[in-house]
């Protein structure tokens, strides 16, 4: 491995030509010479100098100091469910799903699931509303910064979004900015930078939206609601020693519900 790494650096070769060189001997096979490459970070001739040193700059993780120091937030849209339940609980394309997407009066509506996660402790509130507008966020906003002050983090310091419509009115800036200390809008098309956010979307999904068939829209948030509480209080994680978000924060909320799952 010494060499292969040393003739990619020394001489740029490529994998087939390191491959035709070992391989005459050996057993190697060309695609373990490619995957070497990629382990070292070198697969690429782009990432050496001609000298062949690194090019590629480690990775700069997005690490909050402090709770309060930066609140990510998001909006996750999702079709509401049908009264009965939609094609989940009855089957693509059975007679019931159709009956519900294409009956009398019916018509495709969505339930849009704001969300706010403080970066250091991953304390999360999530509320499910009509609409994703300006006015709607800055609502949520408001109750999230009183749910993240019954929990002890009275400052934010820094509110991090992405770059939708909802984000980029003046208004919601005003708002944060005269209850918060500053917004930060990612990169566009750069969704990692708010990726504890992110992270969290994917969970909800995949843990409470399609783990199971609901028979309504209100069931499903509901279940929405005690996994939430169960994630803050009961759920461990990583960033907290494998202990809960609440863990991490300076206030510990007295009204917890007991986790059964």
């Amino acid at each position: 491995m010494e060499l292969i790494e040393s003739l990619r650096r020394d001489h740029k070769w490529s994998a087939r030509r390191i491959h035709h060189l070992l391989g005459l001997g050996h057993e190697l096979h060309l695609r373990a010479v490619g995957r070497w490459l990629a382990r070292r970070g070198i697969s690429r001739l782009r990432d050496l100098t001609p000298a062949g040193d690194d090019l590629r700059r480690p990775p700069r993780r997005i690490r909050a100091a402090w709770p309060g120091h930066m609140v990510h937030l998001d909006v996750k849209k999702v079709g509401k469910i049908p009264d009965g339940g939609g094609w989940r609980a009855h089957g693509r394309g059975s007679t019931a799903a159709k009956v519900t997407k294409h009956g009398p009066g019916a018509k495709v509506d969505y339930t849009y699931l704001h969300s706010a996660v403080d970066g250091f402790s991953r304390l999360a509130y999530t509320e499910a509303l009509d609409d994703e507008r300006a006015t709607t966020t800055i609502g949520f906003f408001c109750r999230a910064r009183a749910f993240f002050a019954a929990h002890g983090i009275t400052r934010l310091h820094r509110v991090v979004t992405d770059n939708g419509a909802n984000y980029r009115a003046r208004n919601f800036t005003r708002c944060v900015e005269a209850l918060a200390g500053r917004h930060q809008r990612i990169r566009p098309y750069t969704p990692r930078h708010n990726g504890k956010v992110e992270r969290y979307n994917r969970l909800l999904a995949d843990e409470v939206i399609y783990a199971r068939p609901y028979t309504s829209e209100q069931a499903r948030r509901n279940a929405i609601g005690v996994w939430v509480n169960h994630f803050n209080n009961h759920r461990p994680h990583t960033v907290c020693g494998d202990k809960p978000p609440a863990s991490r924060v300076p206030t510990r909320a007295n009204n917890v519900m007991p986790s059964y799952s």
